[in-house]
């Protein structure tokens, strides 16, 4: 469910329509619904706990959709984060996310990244390599602070929407086998300066099959009683994300309930902590990005362009993952659906949000709403082509406020130095 629907023929945003935001603001502009992202939320949360799981930990996956705005209305919900950035720390601290609450991830964190973690006193960093391990446990004692960590483990279940999102086969770059997890778990509990407290998992993203997830959790769970068995203290199960959204036209996911119970079958009698790090199923169908159409561009062959003024640089999910966007009018015309080629202005063939699609007729100067944006949109845009920063607008009921702004032709040149040999 999301808060963006039609009232006599316009589409809103909770209570605003979308169109005054686009004559306010501009074009193209991602649109947030807080009332979503608190449901989307609420409803995941809500759902593990009827299913028995006591004191989740849902750290939301800053990547999905990094906004000040966005991460502090899910921590005033109780959200934590999911980080993979000194710089998504930082963020998700000035939200005003609890650290104990922050679980830093990623294969390649530097020094510098590891020791802010530590200073900041995060709730875990999610080890995913042997070499990485060494790394922490030298910046650890480097200051002196003994480091808290997860060992994120790599379980071989393939799943996920598309190739480049799937993240749980042994070829993926992400964790430690299966085959070293004991081992490094072992060694880092004989660390003066490493506390291991669990594992961790995380096979994909836009996962439609409840199966592959089971299958992960089934072998985190064992891997669990294993090194218990050896003795070793293991408080935490940090089960990842990766739960598919119901984009228009595609395969239906599974409910967060359906998606508790898996979890809770895999981990009954477990007796440990499970954290979970949802982002696009929280915060996808709570945004949108606006565009204008600037032309229709017919050839006389028949091809019909429908040439907006947002593009891959905007939204770069149909472009990188071949993503498919529910695209509907803000403002509806009479006439029959007809088959477009939606494309915006930068110079790539790539820059093609999809082809011959039906959609209802549209004229120059008409909107036009990219459903389901609210996930790696605006976290994922650029300035290619020298096109100023997308701007973010988060609604309220009948408010709305911008939450980031589109800068300015100077202040993009700005952020740039001259060097001295061509001054």
């Amino acid at each position: 469910m999301n808060h963006f629907e039609l009232r006599g023929g316009e589409l809103f945003c909770e209570d605003v329509p979308l169109a005054e935001i686009a004559q306010a603001v501009g074009t193209p502009v991602y649109v947030y619904s807080t009332a979503t992202l608190e449901r989307h939320y609420t409803v995941l949360r809500e759902a593990l706990v009827a299913a028995g799981v006591v004191d989740p930990l849902i750290a939301f996956a800053v990547k999905a959709n990094s906004n000040l705005a966005v991460l502090r209305t899910l921590a005033r919900q109780g959200a934590g984060a999911d980080t993979v950035s000194e710089g998504e720390i930082r963020r998700a601290l000035a939200a005003g996310v609890p650290p104990e609450k922050i679980v830093f991830s990623g294969v390649g964190k530097t020094a510098a990244e590891i020791a802010f973690a530590l200073q900041a006193g995060v709730c875990e960093i999610n080890v995913e390599s042997e070499p990485e391990m060494a790394a922490v446990a030298r910046v650890a004692e480097r200051l002196g602070k003994r480091a808290t960590i997860a060992f994120r483990v790599n379980p071989d279940v393939a799943a996920g929407g598309h190739a480049k999102i799937a993240t749980g086969k042994s070829e993926n770059k992400f964790g430690v086998s299966f085959a070293e997890a004991e081992r490094l778990y072992a060694m880092a509990s004989n660390s003066a300066w490493l506390k291991p407290v669990g594992v961790a998992c995380h096979i994909g993203s836009q996962i439609t099959d409840l199966a592959p997830m089971a299958e992960a959790f089934e072998k985190m769970a064992g891997l669990v009683r294993r090194l218990r068995g050896e003795g070793l203290h293991v408080e935490r199960l940090d089960l990842g994300g990766g739960l598919g959204v119901p984009y228009f036209n595609q395969p239906e996911p599974p409910s967060p309930g359906d998606y508790a119970q898996v979890v809770a079958q895999a981990t009954q009698g477990l007796d440990v902590q499970l954290a979970f790090e949802p982002g696009r199923v929280i915060a996808a169908n709570a945004g949108v990005l606006l565009a204008e159409v600037v032309h229709v561009h017919q050839r006389p062959e028949g091809r019909r362009f429908l040439v907006l003024d947002a593009a891959m640089n905007d939204l770069l999910r149909p472009a990188m993952y071949d993503a498919y966007h529910d695209i509907r009018a803000v403002r509806s015309r009479e006439g029959e659906a007809r088959p477009y080629d939606v494309v915006g202005p930068v110079c790539e063939t790539g820059d093609t949000f999809t082809r011959d699609r039906a959609l209802p007729p549209f004229e120059a100067g008409d909107l036009v709403a990219f459903m389901s944006a609210g996930a790696y949109g605006a976290s994922m845009a650029s300035e290619y082509n020298s096109r100023l920063l997308v701007p973010e607008v988060m609604v309220k009921g009948d408010q709305f406020a911008i939450v980031r702004p589109r800068p300015t032709y100077d202040e993009m040149l700005a952020r740039e130095a001259e060097a001295p040999w061509l001054t």
